[in-house]
């Protein structure tokens, strides 16, 4: 039986939503940050050129190896309901601007000072940070170059893709901590490997590195590590946000609208019975249906040259 509240819910959010802007003025950086250059925890960098459409977001914190801190999940935030309404942004990346870091987990220190009631105000906006990154519209792909731990990890896991470079290392060290994940770590790492795994790691608290999370499919690519790394080449601290970047590049050429159609049926399809999933999956192709991009996709097969898409 089609299901009516859900049909509601996907035409509510998609509705409206792509019309041909060509002009529109790209929002400025000041608005995702403080103009404090001290207090700029994350910074939003949109790419030109051929690369238009890619929006990088990256943390910036280095004094904490980008622990989450309530200034930073604020500034996070702030960024993600920039970018959410931003129909010029196709692909975004979050990485880290901290070398030999993705992010620490929570701020402990920051957390000690905090009320019973602070801690539990903190949690709730970090989980609201997570929980919108996760609802993004378009594709969102995390760079895991160095350490993603605890709070680092659970972030990740809320992006599409996940791409480790060779000095990634992961994990959820909470019970070590005598807690346990509290930003929906427990629920999307059984998702994506399943109970039995999952278990396995939280119960042992275990740290890992990228060949271990490729392989139980934590992560979607691994950069190998190079015969020379040396640690004091910044380059080498970011191979996983170049491979990152390469991903962005494929994803980029597509129908902006189909890909983000795409997003929201396969998301639905891991939450709702299979009958339910293809009624969500029927509504999210109709709105590709009346789309200018559909035509000029036909219109480009048909003349045997590559479609340029305009996201309506």
């Amino acid at each position: 039986m089609f299901n009516v509240q859900l049909s509601r819910l996907v035409l509510r959010t998609t509705m409206g939503g792509f019309r041909c802007n060509r002009s529109s003025p790209l929002t400025s950086l000041s608005r995702f940050v403080s103009t404090d250059s001290s207090a700029k925890e994350v910074e939003v960098v949109r790419h030109s050129g051929g690369d238009a459409g890619i929006v990088t977001l990256a943390l910036n914190r280095p004094k904490a190896k980008n622990a989450l801190s309530r200034s930073l999940v604020s500034q996070f935030r702030i960024a993600l309901d920039e970018i959410r309404s931003d129909h010029q942004a196709r692909v975004v990346v979050v990485r880290s601007s901290v070398p030999g870091v993705f992010c620490a987990g929570a701020d402990l220190k920051e957390r000690a000072t905090m009320s019973p009631l602070e801690v539990e105000q903190f949690l709730y906006s970090m989980k609201m940070a997570f929980k919108e990154l996760e609802a993004l519209p378009q594709p969102t792909i995390a760079a895991l170059d160095g350490a993603a731990l605890g709070g680092g990890f659970e972030l990740s896991l809320c992006c599409d893709l996940r791409v480790a470079g060779p000095r990634a290392q992961l994990g959820l060290p909470e019970t070590s901590l005598a807690i346990i994940p509290g930003a929906g770590g427990t629920l999307r790492l059984t998702k994506l490997i399943g109970p039995s795994r999952t278990k396995a790691l939280v119960f042992t608290a275990r740290r890992f590195g990228p060949y271990p999370a490729l392989s139980m499919g934590i992560v979607n690519d691994v950069v190998e590590a190079g015969e020379c790394m040396d640690d004091k080449d910044t380059a080498d601290h970011s191979l996983g946000y170049e491979r990152a970047l390469g991903w962005a590049r494929e994803i980029l050429p597509n129908g902006p609208v189909a890909v983000r159609m795409a997003k929201r049926s396969i998301n639905h399809a891991s939450a709702v019975d299979p009958a339910t999933g293809l009624d969500v999956e029927q509504l999210c192709y109709a709105q590709v249906i009346p789309t200018q991009d559909r035509l000029e996709g036909l219109r480009a097969f048909k003349e045997k040259r590559k479609p340029v898409y305009q996201g309506c």
